[in-house]
């Protein structure tokens, strides 16, 4: 089918061709027209160009409204209505009311063209079509669009030739324009020595690095830009002057001189707007003549007389006949037939290839092939290395229907890479953007999006690293920036920005942290003199200025960081230091000489007053101790103490103070948070984890601590929630009890969670044989079993429970589990069948409400530290294999006399030989997890020098009577079965008499009277 057979196609009604020279606002127009209308879709030439049209109509429409296709990159939200495209991806058809295409002359380009004349003839929208372009394409468009409506724009400022010039006394804003790559590099080094530097623009770059070339000149960091003709393609640059190196270029197909249109094309990127251009020449290029430079200035080119055409009515029934159908000629005057493109170069390599050949074999093959042809050549690698490339991606997709992901993976995996120089990462870019480009394609991979997302990072990390190092080799910024002001004779000026980066005529030449300023590297030369020199001037008045906004600053802007750094607003401003008081450190000021006077008075004042609120904030109750006037005597000096030692006291350490203060002093105490508890005297609000962290950075100050292993490593266990942790023998031991630990060896424990732990002994330790409900654990009034509870707490095993325990001064018989388990179920059986329980026993039962009621049960239930201990015993299959059951440990005070305890035999110990033996020293100043009596440390022994009185303790803050330890008999007889008669040197104690008129004598005739 012919183009002449469809005369409607050829129509020109409804496109209108907006026409004129560079600068005229054309494509602004366009994206004016394109967002009136509900739908559009706009075709740029090149890829860099369609982005920044895209970022231009997401700002006006919403980026949710647009679509950015080309052939590496899509972006398609589901309900776009705008489409921005290069020309070769934009839809053969479509439904838009809007199209735009844009520098339409490029529809006689040898390479490119019939994808132009394609789009420009058969594309259309349904409302409006604007083709876009050079004045130079007026007689062909109404030639081949009869009814086309013409508008022509004028340029919106003036182009002037300005003769020849050396390259080193180019004006400044110039653009340099070069053919080669290697011309380019060498112009731009130049410039770099005698000039200061210069941006880097050619299109074998990617499209990201080119933007990155392109901003450093536009934000001035360069004065000249140096060039191939892919300036000339709708770049917006701020070019005053143009200045063409080279005048002759390879197209392709051969080298020649750049026509007056081309020329015309490229200089017309000098001046922006209404602000006037130039153009010349430079290097090795001889001026231009006369009648040249008038047609440059003027406007005046030759008329694009033929379009480049190829035919879209392929014939895919063979390999064969796709070739044939692409030769056909056009039927319509003003076309010609294109010379073959990469694509058509690509299809007859592969026809003389066996493989393909046998492959291709029906029309669908034949139409993949075709489509794998369009693979760009982005590497300029010879045609017949192209065409293997094509022919490996055709074989896979014909037998697996994907590109084999395996190789897909080793290619983009060289390519990965962004060491070497400009070349070699040029090279990578180029073979990164052909696997972009096949990620791109449809239904060619069973993970597009995997790919496209690979892809795509790569080659922006690559772009990234070319950028650099095209900066690093052809700019020097600080050269570029203070020659051109010194020329001027002018008075270099500094400026600060928000963020502290110190610019001296826009060059960044150091940072502002605080007030302190720190140059960057590399600042000596001729010129470092007037830098600093300028940099001293702003900053002087700088410092004034941000002395006075931290005077006024409030408390939130400012923080104390871990290594004791102040900072205000996030850059560090003063440090710490230790002093002779542990809670008030000294302040030193982090500043440079500017900060003088006044200034430097207020900021010192400020940072003091914040120092001092926080520590008296976070810390609130030792301060509170550290000023308490109705302390007095031995309650302030302990409370000097609490405060010395940051809220922990061990018990131990003050038995003495303890023993002597009165309830009244206590009392005072615990209104302040104080806690007396079995092991430790501590403050239970500083068991967080912000006290906790400024309370370690409060004693490493004083100690030197900072650098010491374990340096804040214990906060995050706290803020964690931890209760106990396994400790490290590197770390400073002092650092656990500042974060509220108790080192025990191997583990350590919060404080806090200790005396619980102790509360929880202490009741199984006051239980005695013969008395009714039995608590869990408790064994036989001077020994206990761990329990569930105790691990819970701790969040501990049974291994370390044993640690922690023997840290505590806890020593452990080992008895059968068999024998103990008989033990328990006599105890129970002794005290199921009692009528009465004695009077204290009563007042022992209402504190322990949650008691084990497995006394209350048959004899026969095996106790639950028998059963937990029967848990861990594995299971195995042959019972002849089993191995013996673990024993049971029981845990009592340890003494000094448990060597020789232990050396007696289990009958004797059984036996309750050893009531006289002494309880180590450290546990009766503590009152280790047995309690103590009213005044919380006090442990009283019975006549007969036994096991001490178990008391209620300060743990609880409770005040409790003094129970009676119970008769001996009574205890003995409980302790594991019948025992051998004994004879005692002493009478057996008299029982007191009870008062018929105390409560307790009261309580227990009500009991018998419901009984009876």
């Amino acid at each position: 089918m012919t183009l002449t057979s469809q005369p409607m196609i050829l129509s020109g009604r409804g496109v209108t061709a907006v026409l004129g020279p560079t600068n005229t606002g054309k494509t602004h127009y366009a994206i004016e027209r394109m967002v009136a209308h509900g739908t559009g879709v706009i075709g740029l030439p090149l890829r860099l160009l369609a982005r920044e049209v895209y970022t231009r109509v997401a700002e006006k429409v919403g980026i949710q409204n647009v679509a950015l296709v080309t052939g590496e990159e899509k972006i398609s939200p589901p309900n776009a209505r705008f489409s921005v495209c290069t020309v070769e991806a934009m839809p053969r058809e479509t439904k838009a009311a809007f199209v735009a295409i844009d520098e339409v002359q490029l529809a006689g380009d040898l390479e490119r063209g019939h994808i132009f004349t394609d789009r420009i003839l058969h594309l259309r929208g349904r409302d409006e079509t604007l083709l876009l372009g050079a004045g130079t394409m007026r007689p062909i468009l109404q030639q081949l669009l009869p009814g086309i409506t013409i508008v022509e724009r004028p340029r919106l400022s003036h182009l002037f030739y300005a003769g020849q010039k050396k390259i080193t006394r180019l004006p400044q804003r110039s653009a340099i324009v070069a053919f080669s790559a290697d011309e380019v590099y060498a112009i731009a080094e130049l410039i770099r020595r005698q000039r200061g530097g210069a941006a880097v623009v050619l299109g074998a770059l990617s499209p990201r690095t080119r933007n990155a070339q392109v901003a450093l000149y536009q934000a001035g960091d360069v004065e000249y830009l140096v060039a191939t003709d892919a300036i000339g393609m709708g770049l917006n640059l701020d070019v005053d002057h143009v200045a063409f190196a080279q005048d002759r270029k390879f197209d392709g197909y051969q080298f020649r001189n750049l026509n007056p249109a081309e020329l015309g094309q490229i200089a017309g990127r000098a001046g922006r707007h209404v602000r006037d251009g130039t153009f010349g020449v430079t290097g090795q290029v001889d001026p231009f003549d006369e009648e040249l430079v008038e047609r440059i200035e003027g406007h005046e080119f030759d008329n694009v007389k033929v379009l480049q055409w190829r035919t879209k009515n392929l014939d895919f029934s063979s390999l064969h006949a796709l070739r044939v159908s692409l030769e056909t000629g056009p039927t319509v005057s003003g076309l010609t037939r294109a010379l073959p493109a990469v694509d058509q170069q690509a299809l007859e390599q592969l026809s003389r290839y066996p493989e393909i050949i046998d492959l291709a074999n029906n029309p669908a093959r034949v139409e993949k092939l075709w489509e794998a042809c369009a693979l760009p050549d982005y590497r300029r690698i010879a045609p017949a290395q192209h065409a293997d490339l094509i022919s490996t991606l055709f074989s896979d997709l014909v037998r697996y229907g994907t590109v084999n992901e395996d190789f897909l993976a080793e290619q983009v995996y060289r390519a990965d890479r962004t060491d070497g120089e400009i070349d070699t990462l040029s090279a990578r870019i180029a073979q990164i953007r052909t696997w972009t480009y096949v990620s791109n394609r449809p239904n060619w991979l069973a993970d597009p999006t995997h790919w496209q997302e690979k892809t795509r990072e790569i080659e922006d990390r690559l772009s990234d690293a070319l950028h650099e190092r095209l900066t690093k080799r052809f700019v020097d910024r600080r050269t570029s920036v203070l020659m051109k002001r010194l020329r001027e004779n002018a008075m270099l000026e500094a400026e600060i920005s928000v963020n502290g980066d110190v610019f001296v005529e826009g060059h960044h030449v150091g940072q502002l942290s605080g007030f302190r300023f720190t140059p960057i590297s590399g600042a000596e030369g001729p010129d470092a003199k007037a830098v600093q020199s300028a940099s001293q001037k702003a900053l002087a008045l700088e410092f004034e200025a941000r002395a006075a906004r931290l005077h006024a600053a409030g408390n939130g802007d400012l923080a104390i960081s871990s290594d004791g750094s102040i900072r205000w607003l996030g850059d560090p401003v003063a440090r710490l230091a230790g002093s002779d008081h542990v809670m008030r450190p000294r302040v030193i000021i982090l500043a440079d000489e500017q900060l003088t006077g006044n200034a430097r008075d207020h900021v010192a004042a400020r940072i003091e007053r914040f120092v001092n609120h926080h520590i008296s904030t976070v810390l609130k109750p030792l301060d509170d101790l550290s000023r308490a006037e109705d302390l007095q005597g031995l309650a302030k000096g302990l409370a000097f103490q609490l405060v010395e030692n940051l809220g922990v006291l061990f018990r131990r350490d003050v038995t003495e103070e303890v023993k002597s203060l009165d309830q009244d002093a206590r009392a005072s105490m615990r209104r302040y948070g104080v806690r007396f508890g079995a092991y430790h005297i501590f403050v239970p609000a500083l068991l967080k984890p912000a006290p906790a962290e400024l309370i370690t950075l409060l004693w490493a100050l004083k100690n030197d601590g900072l650098d010491k292993p374990g340096y804040g490593d214990l906060i995050p266990v706290l803020a964690a929630g931890r209760t106990s942790v396994v400790t490290d023998p590197g770390f400073e031991r002092t650092f656990y009890k500042l974060a509220g630990f108790r080192f025990l060896g191997k583990r350590a424990v919060r404080i806090d969670i200790l005396e619980r732990l102790a509360d929880i002994i202490r009741p199984l330790l006051q239980w005695k044989p013969g008395q009714a409900n039995r608590p869990e654990g408790a064994y036989d009034g001077r020994r206990f079993t761990t329990t569930t509870a105790m691990l819970s707490i701790l969040g501990a095993t049974l291994e370390d429970m044993e640690e922690i325990l023997k840290g505590l001064g806890y020593r452990a018989d080992a008895v059968k589990a068999e024998e103990a388990a008989a033990h328990l179920s006599a105890q129970d059986a002794a005290a199921a069948p009692a009528t009465e329980t004695a009077v204290e026993d009563n007042a022992e039962k209402a504190d322990h409400d949650d008691a084990d009621s497995a006394s209350e049960e048959a004899p026969s239930e095996a106790p639950a530290a028998v059963e937990a201990v029967a848990a861990e015993q594995p299971v195995i299959a042959n019972p002849e294999e089993a191995e013996e059951p673990k024993p049971v440990l029981l845990w009592r005070l340890g003494g000094r006399t448990d060597n020789q305890r232990q050396a007696r035999s289990p009958g004797e110990r059984r036996g309750g030989n050893n009531r006289g033996q002494d309880r180590g020293s450290e546990h009766r100043r503590q009152g280790a997890a047995n309690g103590e009596g009213r005044d919380g440390n006090r442990q009283h022994r019975g006549k007969d020098g036994g096991k001490p009185q178990q008391g209620r303790g300060d743990r609880n803050e409770q005040r409790g009577d003094r129970q009676d330890r119970g008769d001996r008999k009574d205890r003995n007889n409980n302790r594991g079965g019948p025992q051998p008669l004994r004879f005692e040197a002493k009478p057996p104690r008299k029982e007191k008499p009870i008062d018929p008129d105390s409560p307790f004598a009261k309580l227990a005739a009500l009991k018998e009277q419901m009984k009876k």
